[in-house]
């Protein structure tokens, strides 16, 4: 079943193709959107092992010139040095402003082939097709693209929309299973902070932990209802002035142990659902949250089969410390997104480093 969804933007709309077995149709996708000759298509190993040649055939039968690049898997490698390995491809490829480059893979090729396509001769095209579940309900839709700084996550980057997504969910198959439920960790986010409906589904579901036990109807509401909520917050707040900050949910926290750990302990869904259940536990503190809702969050987390404590060891002060240069403090001041009621979420800055510690000791 092919779902498409319109992301409408004042400057450039797009759509997001979400269509099984669609992988070998990218060319005669790209070819209707009146895109320069040259593609540079950007993956790690792994991925270009299992789907490069499906994707460059399909491109090269559409009249494309293809090359391609694999830059090494890993969120240690999301770095300013891999871009300026894209950079030199592109050089030595002659990318011209017409030119297109492809994301094949998850959120960190997502977001590096993004901010390099963003950045080489001041904006180029970019299709992403994301082959990780993280990355087709979240990272690959909206236009955030970076890399991250030693001493934060993605504090480099700019805002650039890709001209086409596509989605094929029959990739998910090769997808590991720990890397299958990070992704999840962002599914229930929208089911927090959007879409109590999609909420419920996964409460009913026995089991979130592993793709094989979710049902197709399942699968398919995961995908379309996540797309749809960062669709339509996106429309009304493209570049986060607002509204977008709520897609942050769990990520404040999150983003710091990801960065105290130096993104080699846990992936980046497994932080965010440590900082959801941190979030939540602010928001029940502050008297904004029912402990009974926190309860049905932290269940949905488990069943996914995500961790809801912090790593041994990790510096509770390193934490606090770090939220410092997290991109949402404004005039010196953290801004939490923290629940209201399942679906609905509120962002504030009156959270203080008393409000963080108590909970962060408890977990």
């Amino acid at each position: 079943m092919t779902s498409v969804i319109n992301v409408n933007l004042p400057t450039q709309s797009y759509e997001i193709a979400i269509a099984p077995a669609s992988l070998d149709q990218i060319g005669q996708s790209l070819a209707g959107l009146k895109l320069g000759k040259k593609v540079l298509l950007v993956s790690n190993p792994t991925i270009f092992k299992h789907f490069g040649k499906v994707a460059v055939d399909s491109l090269e039968a559409a009249g494309f010139q293809v090359a391609s690049y694999c830059l090494p898997a890993g969120e240690r490698y999301k770095t300013l040095n891999s871009i300026q390995k894209l950079y030199d491809i592109a050089l030595e490829n002659r990318l011209e402003r017409s030119s297109t480059m492809v994301a094949l893979g998850g959120g960190v090729i997502g977001d590096m082939t993004g901010f390099a396509a963003a950045t080489w001769l001041r904006g180029i095209n970019v299709v992403q097709v994301p082959t990780t579940l993280l990355a087709m309900v979240d990272s690959a839709i909206g236009g955030k693209t970076g890399v991250n700084h030693p001493h934060g996550k993605n504090l480099i980057g700019a805002f650039h929309q890709p001209r086409f997504v596509l989605i094929d969910p029959q990739v998910l198959k090769t997808l590991p299973v720990r890397e299958f439920r990070a992704g999840m960790a962002e599914v229930i986010k929208y089911g927090v902070i959007w879409d109590a409906e999609l909420f419920k589904q996964l409460e009913q579901s026995k089991r979130l932990d592993q793709l094989r036990y979710i049902k197709p109807e399942l699968m398919d509401a995961i995908l379309t209802r996540s797309c749809q909520a960062k669709a339509d917050v996106v429309g009304k707040d493209e570049k986060e002035g607002g509204l977008r900050a709520i897609l942050n949910y769990g990520h404040t926290v999150g983003h710091a142990v990801e960065s105290l750990t130096n993104y080699r302990l846990l992936k980046h869904g497994e932080a965010v659902g440590i900082g959801m259940v941190a979030a939540g536990q602010i928001a029940v503190n502050l008297g904004l949250w029912q402990q009974a809702d926190a309860d049905r969050q932290n269940a949905l987390i488990e069943k996914a089969g995500l961790p809801t404590k912090l790593p041994d060891g990790l510096d509770i002060e390193g934490i606090i410390e770090a939220l410092q240069l997290d991109k949402k403090v404004k005039d010196g001041k953290v801004r939490f997104v923290l629940p209201t009621q399942i679906g609905v979420v509120t962002v504030t800055d009156e959270v203080t480093s008393d409000h963080i510690r108590q909970v962060l000791q408890q977990m």
